[in-house]
């Protein structure tokens, strides 16, 4: 039997691999590090910030009424200023040319103003709406006919008492915000797709049954988002009220502790913990909340991707 003259090849070297180095990135860590521990050393040695003295004042009575203060009129300014810009975005998307004309202009005014002078402005408004009594005309001479002493007028309003304080910087905050939200709603509402009003017109629905109903329940994915970083803005702009000025704001109580006590930075120090604690708290509402709205969006994907892959495979058998 003749012998396998034939030669075999030899086996493949195994193939040795070397990790790529990263100098860089090490070099950008211990850089980063050393800075941090020198900004930790400079907290804990510097004795200007008064650690003892910021934690005995930033938890006091004034200060905590001057929080609830903040996230009252945080949390009113962005339900008014929301529900004002759906109707201001409805609005800019009418097919009526003064209407939608109309919310331009109320956009384009309330955007192009700072809110610190907007704020300024509403809280001198009463020098503009002074007192005004509400009541039946020639009141004096109809009480002189019926021989009747006194007036007929049932309301008075007095503009230096509505247009100051808490309601002055309200009233500020909410036209602002309207202005923002209303691009906000208009943009969430253009992402629907068209044909489903033209679908919800064929079977007879009302343009505002059609938008509480179909449009504005899809649109709150896009909604959502920007909303929050409002609202986290709004929290932050709370501080612009010591222009009204409102004395109960947590900004305005704080700058007055350190006013009186000739203690600024620390002061300020506590101010920078208190917004990022109440900002923080506002981030993780609207992680939940885009959680919420976003599930069947992200589901629908999961199930599409599914259908995708189990059709490669089926594919791949023939």
């Amino acid at each position: 039997m003749a012998a396998d003259t034939t030669t075999r090849p030899a086996p493949p070297e195994q193939i040795k691999a070397v990790p790529v180095r990263h100098p860089g990135r090490w070099i950008a860590a211990v850089v980063i590090g050393v800075l941090a521990l020198m900004f930790v050393h400079m907290l804990v040695t510097n004795p200007v910030f008064q650690w003892k003295f910021m934690v005995d004042n930033m938890f006091s009575a004034p200060v905590l009424r001057g929080a609830r203060t903040t996230l009252i009129m945080t949390v009113l300014a962005m339900l008014l200023g929301v529900l004002l810009g759906i109707i201001v975005a409805i609005m800019r998307l009418s097919p009526n040319p003064i209407v939608s004309g109309a919310a331009w202009a109320y956009v384009w005014f309330f955007r192009a103003i700072p809110r610190i002078v907007l704020l300024f402005f509403c809280a001198n408004l009463g020098a503009l709406y002074g007192t005004y009594d509400l009541g039946f005309p020639f009141d004096q001479q109809i009480m002189g006919w019926l021989g009747l002493s006194g007036d007929l007028r049932f309301l008075g309003l007095n503009g230096n008492q509505i247009f100051k304080g808490f309601t002055a910087g309200l009233l500020g905050l909410v036209l602002s915000e309207g202005a923002y939200m209303a691009e906000i709603v208009r943009a969430g509402i253009q992402s629907v797709d068209p044909g489903q009003t033209e679908a919800a017109s064929a079977l007879g629905m009302s343009r505002a049954k059609t938008m509480r109903r179909i449009v504005l329940p899809q649109a709150m994915r896009v909604i959502i988002p920007p909303t929050g970083n409002e609202t986290i803005a709004m929290l932050k702009d709370t501080s612009l009220l010591i222009a009204v000025p409102v004395t109960s704001e947590l900004n305005f109580q704080l700058r007055a502790i350190g006013s009186r006590t000739f203690q600024i930075i620390p002061m300020a120090v506590a101010s920078i913990l208190w917004y990022l604690a109440l900002s923080s708290l506002l981030m993780a509402g609207q992680y939940f909340l885009e959680k919420r709205f976003s599930r069947g969006f992200g589901a629908r994907e999961t199930r599409n991707q599914r259908a995708e892959r189990e059709a490669r495979m089926v594919g791949g058998t023939h």
